[in-house]
């Protein structure tokens, strides 16, 4: 898989201290970790690193829309998206990003790639169980939807105006008294 070289933070020449970092996550993003899950994304990624002298901390912050398809109409839908993430970063022998949290880069190392991080971070942000907000609320007008409700067992109807007419002579005996 190609590295995506927008996702490197080059922090050896950056001083001690908090520096910002903005990204735009959209389709293409998904496409090239060969995701398909999702339909479209527009997500606004904050990422803050704080660069001290023995190590580094840095937060991610998401927040936007992946576009997904509803589980029970197969609509598709603007997911809200609001995520973070913390990762600290330490220096070692080797890499190793086992850790969900810890992030260990080589000495001598100048860069960091975070697009792993933002993928599983946004992966993770969509629910498991994806309902239109409109099947919730009501508002949803699809076929799926109304072959559903067709489908359903049917309540008891109300009873008819119509009634039996034997019945209705034996009434008559009771109210003619």
């Amino acid at each position: 898989m190609m590295k995506l070289k927008e996702f490197f933070i080059p922090f050896s020449g950056l001083k001690l201290g908090k520096h910002k970092f903005v990204y735009e996550i959209d389709d293409a993003f998904f496409e090239s970790f060969d995701y398909q899950e999702f339909n479209g994304a527009s997500v606004n990624i904050d990422a803050t690193l704080e660069k001290m002298s023995t190590m580094m901390e840095l937060q991610l912050d998401a927040s936007g829309t992946i576009n997904v398809d509803c589980d029970l109409t197969g609509e598709s839908y603007d997911q809200p998206i609001d995520s973070n993430l913390k990762l600290v970063v330490k220096f070692g022998e080797e890499y190793n990003d086992e850790d969900d949290e810890i992030l260990i880069i080589p000495h001598g190392e100048h860069q960091f790639n975070i697009a792993q991080y933002i993928y599983e971070m946004l992966v993770l942000a969509v629910p498991q169980k994806r309902v239109h907000p409109g099947v919730e609320d009501g508002t949803l007008q699809s076929d799926i939807l109304e072959k559903l409700e067709e489908l359903q067992p049917k309540e008891q109807k109300e009873p008819s105006e119509k009634t039996d007419p034997r019945w209705d002579d034996l009434k008559k005996l009771l109210t003619d008294k």
